[in-house]
């Protein structure tokens, strides 16, 4: 009897186990948007020091009074077949005041081969558009055990230091299996849904997953501009600002995203 009873239970967990299993639904194939959010009032105060705050302080104190303190801007991530292709949507909308930063802008076009570990970025810098070939940045993340719901699915949270000293803090979900994200950022065992770069006051948030087939046209990688890898651009932008002082490091910083 007691075998019995241990038979019966055991069917029944088995049961439950392959209903659950049933009911969950992995997505490889679809279009995610994302808002990219900017605290423009903390990135203007960071650009104010001690050479310049006769004239900048006051401009910061008039584009308070002016200009939204958020700057939100959209993009599309295509993903199918262990690919991605991050689009940004043009802001027509512009800053609408003298000072801009170039982390507030979406210069790039970046197409992932997630399988091979390469990507193709069409990236504007200026005046002048590179083609940047390359392998995918190697991230060493740290998973945690925090989760949170972002688009309607269950993300758990890493953390990563990436060019030397910028903090990430990033959710992904392995109900979509591609290591992919918005922008550069990929590496999880699963899509990134949301990333947040806190000292530097910028979040990436998916607002929308649409579980599609993608079709190849819209995942052809971009092939407008000079071509070049990491340590050429690099170099060619350290050349450009050799004599920007301290603006230069910022500059770099947002063309290196």
């Amino acid at each position: 009897m007691k075998n019995v009873i241990i038979f019966l239970t055991a069917i029944l967990l088995l049961t439950v186990l392959f209903s659950f299993g049933q009911d969950v639904h992995f997505t490889t194939s679809g279009v995610i948007e994302y808002e990219k959010t900017v605290n423009m009032y903390a990135l203007f105060r960071k650009d104010i020091n001690s050479q310049n705050e006769n004239y900048m302080q006051p401009a910061y104190e008039a584009f308070k009074k002016s200009q939204p303190q958020f700057k939100k801007l959209k993009s599309i991530l295509n993903f199918s077949d262990n690919k991605t292709l991050f689009t940004p949507i043009a802001d027509e909308a512009g800053n609408g005041a003298f000072w801009t930063n170039e982390m507030v802008k979406q210069n790039n076009i970046t197409f992932t081969d997630l399988q091979s570990g390469s990507f193709i970025s069409q990236k504007r810098v200026y005046e002048q558009t590179f083609l940047l070939k390359d392998s995918t940045r190697k991230i060493r993340w740290k998973i945690t055990d925090e989760t949170r719901e972002i688009a309607g699915y269950v993300c758990r949270r890493a953390n990563a230091i990436i060019l030397d000293s910028v903090y990430v803090v990033a959710f992904y979900t392995d109900q979509i299996p591609l290591s992919g994200g918005p922008e550069s950022f990929t590496g999880l065992p699963g899509m990134i849904l949301a990333v947040a770069l806190p000292h530097e006051n910028i979040t990436w948030f998916a607002t929308k997953v649409t579980d599609m087939t993608v079709d190849n046209k819209a995942m052809l990688p971009p092939k407008k501009g000079k071509p070049v890898n990491n340590k050429e651009l690099i170099k060619t932008l350290n050349i450009a600002m050799k004599d920007w002082g301290i603006y230069a490091q910022a500059s770099l910083k947002a063309f290196s995203l």
